[in-house]
């Protein structure tokens, strides 16, 4: 395909509208997989893992386990992205399955509290280490993460080349960073001595896996965004497949000599008790030099995650304001650099606003529940492609149906065990998700009127 073929922003009866530019390649698309699957989760989440768990047995089993459930996930929606290579990823896919209303409610939650809540988190996380990093007072954490924010908007306005050219030095650069703490932790740094104020473990029923198994598969989420931006790919059928497995497949990788290299050097114990795995293995083996190292790396990863989340949660807004379900500003393109501004501005803006009221991580608490029942939903759409559309594929996802059902099956059970630990969340999470409804009525008032 032609390197500016413009391609259709949303449906194909709209292709008289500027559309997305296919800039792309394999490797851009497999930089934003990583990117958007590494962010802080594998320098913060294996305590929370090693806390709920027996032996440093359990904790390589349960990254293991979860490593397999994002390889099965990340096939199946290399199969989507090659059927429906536009942008809007889940939703898309939601909406021709399950109808408008569903993908609305899903692309409502996204907005109000999943990717603007991860933006505001994930930016005040970087604003936190790069401070630490650089030895500067608490009092400049927010105005840094706003700044981060605003800049990588302002980036990713001039173009989907733009950003994905930031997106693969932060990528590789926090890969770097990961490769360090596991070179250190295995062959560097000398093990310390357990820890003597250990919480205490969980038990190990199938409920209790479930609890385990969240963290996991919170830190393995994130490859969908490369659907999101379909419409921007170069051969979509052939490269979102591709970079779907060789993205998930590095980052399993480094997941789990991670944690072996926290376990070497830390002990289960220890890793259940250390808030901050990374720099405690890079401490060990260079000191306060390796610690600082660390912190500049975390400040990395999660600055590449915040990029990724714009990109590809603007191309979902723009989505669903050209389907007339939001606002219709949302579904502009630029007409010079094909990217969606008024998306981005909105998506940015209300990421900046709880930065600053400080509510994002009560939200992401209720969001989890939404991101990994929007997963399960979009796996669920290939019974639907493959058995009522019945359309070619260029890709197929393997082990059709056991392995589609078995993701949905393991990632129901996993959210419903979360419900049942904590139901408060679960609540607020499905009260968000409602209030989404009265939201799509207004919105589609019109059409409705036309039709009546």
């Amino acid at each position: 395909m032609a390197h500016d073929t413009a391609v259709a922003a949303t449906t194909p009866n709209e292709s008289a509208t500027p559309g997305y530019l296919r800039r792309l390649g394999v490797w851009d698309t497999s930089m934003i997989v990583v990117g958007g699957v590494i962010g802080a989760g594998i320098f913060l989440n294996p305590k929370i893992v090693a806390e709920r768990t027996t032996t440093s047995l359990g904790v390589i089993e349960a990254w293991a386990f979860g490593a397999l459930v994002g390889l099965v996930g990340a096939l199946c929606f290399a199969e989507l992205g090659a059927r429906r290579p536009q942008a809007g990823g889940t939703y898309v896919y939601l909406r021709e399955a399950f109808g408008p209303l569903i993908a609305f409610l899903f692309g409502w939650t996204m907005l109000l509290i999943n990717y603007s809540g991860s933006i505001a988190a994930v930016g005040i996380t970087f604003a936190t280490y790069a401070c630490t990093a650089a030895g500067l007072p608490p009092t400049l954490i927010k105005p840094l993460a706003i700044g981060a924010i605003v800049l990588l908007a302002g980036i990713n306005f001039t173009g989907i080349k733009s950003g994905a050219t930031v997106q693969n030095v932060l990528t590789v650069l926090k890969l770097v960073a990961i490769v360090a703490v596991i070179v250190a932790g295995l062959f560097f740094a000398a093990p310390l001595l357990p820890a003597t104020n250990a919480p205490p473990r969980s038990g190990t029923g199938f409920w209790s896996f479930g609890a385990i198994l969240m963290p996991v598969l919170f830190a393995y989420g994130g490859w969908g965004y490369a659907n999101n931006i379909a419409g921007e790919i170069r051969e979509p059928q052939r490269n979102i497949p591709r970079a779907l497995i060789i993205g998930m497949s590095l980052v399993a990788a480094c997941y789990l000599l991670a944690n072996l290299a926290y376990l070497k050097v830390l002990g289960h114990e220890g890793l259940a008790s250390s808030t901050a795995p990374a720099a405690a293995v890079m401490q060990s083996a260079f000191g306060n030099a390796g610690a600082r190292a660390i912190a500049v790396g975390i400040a990395i990863s999660t600055l590449g995650f915040c990029n990724i989340s714009l990109i590809g949660g603007a191309r979902v807004f723009q989505v669903m304001g050209a389907d007339g379900v939001f606002f219709r500003a949302t579904g502009h393109l630029h007409p010079r650099f094909r990217t969606p501004d008024v998306a981005l501005a909105a998506l940015a803006g209300w990421a900046i606003v709880l930065a600053l009221s400080g509510s994002y991580g009560q939200l992401l608490d209720y969001s989890t529940f939404a991101d990994w029942l929007g997963y399960a939903g979009a796996v669920a759409t290939l019974f639907y492609y493959r058995r009522l559309r019945n359309e070619p594929a260029v890709f197929k996802a393997p082990g059709f149906p056991l392995l589609p059902g078995l993701f949905v099956v393991v990632t129901l059970a996993t959210v419903v065990s979360n419900v049942i630990a904590s139901p408060r969340d679960a609540g607020m999470a499905a009260l968000i998700a409602l209030t989404g409804v009265p939201v799509y009525w207004f919105w589609t008032r019109g059409s409705r009127l036309r039709k009546a």
